[in-house]
């Protein structure tokens, strides 16, 4: 009996962890990335995930790189006198120490520019994050159907190419 009860805790230890979402580097984790699926030619996608730091120093999250993208930055959007406003993080997300940062719709976000190709929902995609102190993690995003944000039109939108 104690084997088959060791041989189905370790079935199911490896069945969770073939569906867990998640990536270690250094004292950062990183949860359920997700990109958002995009129309045919659209110029930007966002990508959003869970960063948890266990470590005893703060980190930054300063940028990263695509395939399918031309340009990865650290992007938030905020509420400034009524109006939404999105801008590039300078010096990159801070990640602080024994702490949490949550990238969602709406607020801070991976900004994935100058598409090559549409994202569509049920793809994966392969990013590389990089970290001020833990350095490149390799991750995939799962591409995701995410509910739209009000009237936000990036077609028009003016990429920087620093």
């Amino acid at each position: 009996m104690k084997p088959l009860l060791i041989g189905l805790a370790v079935s199911l230890s490896i069945a969770t962890s073939a569906f867990a979402h998640e990536y270690k580097v250094g004292d950062l984790e990183i949860i359920h990335p997700y990109a958002r699926a995009t129309q045919p030619n659209a110029p930007v996608s966002g990508g959003y995930m869970t960063i948890k730091n266990t470590g005893t120093e703060a980190d930054h999250l300063i940028g990263g790189a695509a395939d399918f993208a031309g340009m990865v930055q650290i992007h938030e959007m905020k509420m400034e006198n009524d109006v939404m406003k999105m801008r590039e993080i300078e010096g990159g997300l801070e990640i602080p120490a024994g702490g949490e940062v949550v990238l969602k719709p709406g607020g801070y976000h991976v900004m994935f520019m100058k598409l090559k190709e549409q994202l569509q929902a049920g793809e994966t995609r392969k990013t590389t994050l990089q970290f001020e102190k833990a350095g490149p993690v390799d991750i995939e995003f799962n591409v995701e159907d995410v509910k739209p944000m009000g009237n936000m039109d990036h077609s028009k939108m003016k990429m920087n190419s620093n």
